[in-house]
């Protein structure tokens, strides 16, 4: 068994069922924070680079803990909206909008470190990656080829525009490391999409773990840049 993986079995084995409980009493008795806390690669390694064991402090996990809620929201979020468009629900119009709550959400959480202009932009970005993934479903769902192709070329333009929007805000967010998270995030929720169309109930389920898994790493990703742009807001005070 590799360090890091002996590292990781230790804490999950060790720790109580509250760990950011266990990070802060860890953290009071002057112990290092195991990889889950000083950031390992997340599961599909788009860029990976190890990182020096390090302390979090409360603020780090808060934030960490912010925005996985935020990125699991969003992936759980979209599967009830996927579900209730192909199945032309009745609850369509009320989880859509609470769907489009997310990216509100994620502005009001990045206001603090980036101010209101660009935590909007991003909002915005976000926006659109929804409204046009909900157009997509539609097409797909009414059979619609050549509407659903023209919304998946904008839906994939989008993310382009969103990995640049981030590379340009933070330098310690990648560019292509964001637009290959992006893309991974799109695959997933097309293939969630057509076997929920093709009634494949089964794989459609166990599609979740994967889509859960890859938004926190996204999360993940997300917490890492902030913390290295304003280390500052992050230290123990």
């Amino acid at each position: 068994m590799s360090q890091k993986i002996k590292c990781f079995t230790d804490f999950y084995s060790q720790a109580p069922g509250n760990r950011p409980a266990y990070i802060l009493w860890k953290m009071a008795k002057g112990g290092v924070i195991p990889s889950m806390y000083s950031y390992s690669p997340n599961e599909y390694s788009y860029a990976y680079r190890p990182a020096p064991a390090t302390i979090w402090t409360p603020a780090m996990v808060k934030l960490n803990q912010d925005l996985r809620l935020l990125w699991s929201q969003h992936v759980y979020w979209t599967r009830l909206a996927v579900n209730s468009i192909v199945g032309k629900l009745p609850d369509e119009k009320a989880t859509l909008e609470r769907l489009l709550r997310n990216p509100k959400d994620f502005a009001a959480a990045l206001k603090p470190y980036y101010g209101a202009v660009i935590a909007n932009r991003f909002a915005q970005l976000f926006t659109e990656h929804l409204t046009l993934a909900a157009e997509l479903v539609k097409a797909l769902r009414d059979g619609d080829s050549r509407a659903a192709a023209d919304a998946n070329k904008r839906w994939y333009a989008n993310a382009d525009e969103i990995a640049d929007f981030l590379s340009r805000i933070n330098p310690f967010w990648s560019k292509e490391e964001w637009r290959k998270m992006l893309y991974e995030h799109l695959r997933l929720t097309t293939e969630e999409v057509s076997t929920r169309l093709a009634g494949n109930y089964a794989q459609n389920v166990a599609l979740s773990d994967p889509i859960e898994a890859q938004a926190l790493g996204m999360a993940d990703v997300m917490t890492r840049g902030i913390v290295r742009q304003f280390p500052s807001a992050f230290r123990l005070s």
